[in-house]
């Protein structure tokens, strides 16, 4: 017990004199300098004053502390804003799930802001019976949660011919992982009888660009999904809202936001985003198509160029994301010498089929200059390549499906920089 006119601040001085404030060095704790913490031992408002009451925000936002954790963009990519994208800061998330204020957005024309109550999806085509769905239509079949990764097959377009952005955000940012709230897209299909020559379906989105892609009858059966929430709320506007489609494991190109029109045919389109765009180049100058899947990946998420090391030498966490189009990730491998010697990283929390994986590794750093990298194995035996490995096979000249190993330089002041090993 204290005596009645002991100060709050004499008795914490005296606690942390007795070493009870003192941590382990091993941790990366420092101990108390002398005199006291002033962060410990000095009264803050926050002590001291009552805060906002309940409903303040009626909507809960981040704290203004964390405003920098922001979707960002790199403006000299594209000419206008209505057709470009915003990459999720990766470097300052953890988990596999990405909030849904941070998913990045790929617009063709812009953000289409859509009445739910306007809003109308028809089917038609080779089909028994062409139907049209309100979205209150919609919410009558039975609906299904699944967690999936989206990524935009050019993820790492820049860094085909060499290190460019320094940044994971830049370089891996287009890609996010919620949980889809929806209906199976068989269901829909079911309902409207698809006829027998009808082995293809075209996906057209409401927006200004009328998006439009075609999708095998197989996969659109299997487990594809009509959706209108994410991580259990209504999707934003910039994710498609009202109503979404969603394409497991394939390029984020397909998965038609604003989703208006389901057609069927016997087959594909050959529209614009299949054939000018969303094409890979070859070395020989003949372009791949329909290359819909994406490919086993990882990164390095922190530290990174834009996550530097800051408390110096001693006990450090890598951590990261790893996730592939096939199906699970088996293993997660993390070198800290540029591939000479792998150490296998530890997988932590769920892992699902096309969904991100969260990786941990930990090491003591004793401030010397580093090579970090991933590499990422899935269950069905792919495994990631090097960026040479990916060049020799298919060249440089792509912009899309880059799944190359990446490479981060750790410097001895615990910055990092964008790099390349051969």
């Amino acid at each position: 017990m204290t005596g009645e006119g002991t100060s709050r601040r004499s008795f914490l001085m005296r606690s942390l004199a007795l070493g009870g404030a003192a941590a382990f060095a091993g941790t990366g704790g420092s101990r108390a300098a002398e005199g006291g913490d002033p962060a410990i031992t000095e009264l803050k408002d926050w002590n001291s004053y009552l805060g906002e009451g309940v409903v303040a925000r009626p909507y809960g936002t981040p704290s203004s502390f964390e405003a920098g954790v922001v979707r960002r963009d790199v403006p000299w990519l594209t000419a206008d804003a209505t057709s470009s994208v915003s990459f999720t800061p990766l470097h300052d998330l953890d988990g596999i799930i990405t909030p849904n204020g941070l998913c990045f957005e790929r617009h063709h024309a812009g953000i289409a802001e859509i009445p739910p109550d306007e809003h109308r999806l028809m089917i038609n085509g080779l089909v028994d019976r062409p139907l049209v769905f309100t979205m209150d239509d919609l919410k009558r079949f039975p609906r299904e949660n699944r967690v999936y990764f989206l990524e935009c097959a050019a993820n790492s377009g820049m860094e085909w011919r060499g290190a460019q952005l320094n940044g994971c955000q830049f370089t891996h940012g287009m890609i996010h992982c919620v949980m889809y709230t929806g209906t199976p897209l068989r269901y829909l299909l079911e309902e409207a009888g698809v006829k027998t020559a009808g082995k293809w379906l075209l996906a057209e989105g409401a927006d200004a660009s009328a998006m439009t892609r075609s999708i095998p009858m197989e996969k659109a059966l299997d487990d594809c999904l009509v959706a209108w929430k994410m991580n259990g709320e209504a999707l934003r506007p910039e994710q498609g809202y009202p109503v979404r489609l969603v394409v497991p494991g394939w390029e984020g190109n397909m998965w038609v936001k604003w989703l208006r029109r389901l057609e069927v045919g016997d087959q594909p389109w050959e529209h614009r985003e299949e054939t000018s765009k969303y094409t890979d180049l070859l070395a020989s100058g003949k372009a791949r198509k329909f290359t819909w899947g994406m490919e086993v990946k990882s990164v390095i998420t922190n530290p990174s160029p834009q996550a530097p090391i800051t408390h110096g030498k001693g006990r450090t966490v890598v951590t990261g994301l790893a996730w592939s189009g096939n199906g699970r990730i088996d293993r997660v491998d993390v070198t800290l010498d540029g591939g000479r010697n792998w150490h296998e990283a530890r997988i932590d929390g769920p892992s699902l089929p096309m969904a991100l994986h969260r990786f941990y590794y930990d090491f003591e750093w004793d401030g010397s200059q580093l090579l970090l990298q991933s590499r990422a194995v899935d269950d069905r035996g792919f495994v990631q390549p090097t960026k040479n490995e990916l060049r020799a096979a298919r060249g440089d000249n792509s912009i899309y499906h880059n799944n190359g190993i990446q490479t981060w330089l750790l410097t001895a002041d615990g910055g990092l920089e964008n790099v390349e090993v051969s």
